[in-house]
């Protein structure tokens, strides 16, 4: 089987699938939409970051693609409903970057409160600029968190540790951290923080949530970071925001168009302006991070292929499957609707095939049943189960 890793996956993640006996390409950028289709003509597994797009047309064109992973948070550069209608896959790392991610909103603060970006031109020019004017110690301010999720609630505990009042707001019942204070709107939250930093997931509705009207809510002279997505900003109101003084400083990581590979030309409207941090959508690119992303997510596209697993998947039914040597694996993703187990099982029964095992999962639109045999599987028997109407994928693993 072939498997294309794309954007510099880490070589952990390749070695982990060529151990595993796949064929590996790996490309060092991203790939448009007609590269891309012609570079999956055969693949089964597709590794990405955040700069690929994967969209309807690519997917309804790779008709051999069997699982998508996204080597990174996010996956809105999918499209998971077309994907799930396809039975491919996809795996993301919702975990591996938080660490990465936290450190550097708490440096970016740090350098904000500071004012060190000032001072360090400064030097750079030649022009030795001591002066306490407007830097301040974190210890005591109150870091606002919109979002609540694995970053939002890890940077709760590590600020609270270097003496932030920690204040919070996300859509869901989150359970607070330590002495973090929930609040029950995104006005709440912005009327009382110093500091605000984004912490929200791709969904297309939080697209453009942040604008002219949340930057004039908040408090004069705060901060504001944004490490989620580039498209929830209006950067060009936060601009105005910092020239008026309104807002006292700005560290941005995400952006609404990013280049796709290292090296290409940027711009912004927030470039050269004063007490303003830029990085290039490195808050997750560490070595420690990238080195463990391409270690979970190799190792999920691994366990799918070998023996179905579809644990922590996020577009698909979830199973968690063990090894069961000797046995011949039917995978099997279908629309869940009434009677498509029990035909299953006829048809199997039709052919002499004892079942050894059994398991099911389904979400709203598919189901997903996984079943164990001893017996060989003849070609009419699996002609006969793809020929279902409710069939989506049907994989044999031995």
């Amino acid at each position: 089987m072939k498997a294309l890793l794309l954007e510099n996956v880490h070589p952990l993640g390749e070695s982990l699938l060529r151990d595993a006996g796949f064929e590996v390409e790996t490309r060092v950028g991203a790939l448009d939409e007609d590269e891309l289709i012609e570079a999956l003509e055969g693949v089964q597994l597709l590794g990405i970051r955040s700069k690929t797009e994967v969209t309807a047309r690519v997917l309804e064109n790779a008709a051999s693609l069997e699982a998508i992973g996204a080597f990174c948070i996010g996956t809105n550069q999918i499209d998971l409903d077309v994907a799930a209608q396809k039975g491919v896959v996809v795996f993301n790392a919702p975990f591996s970057n938080t660490r990465s991610v936290v450190e550097l909103a708490i440096a970016e603060i740090i350098i904000m409160a500071r004012r060190l970006t000032e001072k360090d031109r400064a030097l750079h020019d030649g022009v030795w600029f001591k002066d306490a004017k407007g830097s301040h110690e974190v210890r005591g301010r109150r870091l606002g968190i919109v979002g609540y999720g694995n970053i939002g609630s890890q940077l709760s505990v590590v600020a609270e540790m270097l003496g932030f009042k920690v204040y919070f707001y996300d859509t869901d019942d989150k359970l607070a951290l330590g002495n973090a204070t929930r609040c029950s709107s995104l006005e709440e939250l912005l009327s009382v923080a110093e500091v605000v930093t984004l912490h929200v997931d791709g969904r297309s509705g939080n697209a453009g949530f942040f604008g002219a009207e949340q930057f004039a809510a908040m408090r004069p002279r705060a901060l504001f970071l944004n490490l989620s997505r580039g498209f929830v900003v209006d950067y060009d109101a936060l601009k105005t925001h910092l020239e008026s003084g309104h807002i006292a400083g700005a560290a941005v990581d995400v952006f609404p168009e990013e280049p796709k590979s290292k090296g290409e030309p940027f711009s912004s409207p927030l470039q050269g302006l004063a007490n303003v941090v830029l990085t290039p959508h490195i808050g997750g690119s560490t070595e420690e991070a990238q080195e463990d992303i391409g270690r979970f997510v190799a190792a999920k596209l691994r366990d799918y292929i070998q023996r179905g697993s579809t644990t922590l998947n996020v577009n698909l039914p979830s199973l968690n499957l063990p090894e069961r040597p000797g046995q011949h694996r039917l995978i099997h993703f279908h629309q869940n609707v009434p009677g498509v187990l029990a035909r299953m099982n006829g048809i199997l029964a039709e052919h002499g095939v004892n079942i050894e095992g059994q398991m099911l999962d389904t979400s709203a639109e598919s189901g997903y049943v996984v079943t164990d045999v001893v017996s060989q599987l003849s070609e009419a028997l699996l002609d006969q189960l793809r020929s279902m109407p409710e069939t989506i994928r049907l994989r044999v693993v031995n």
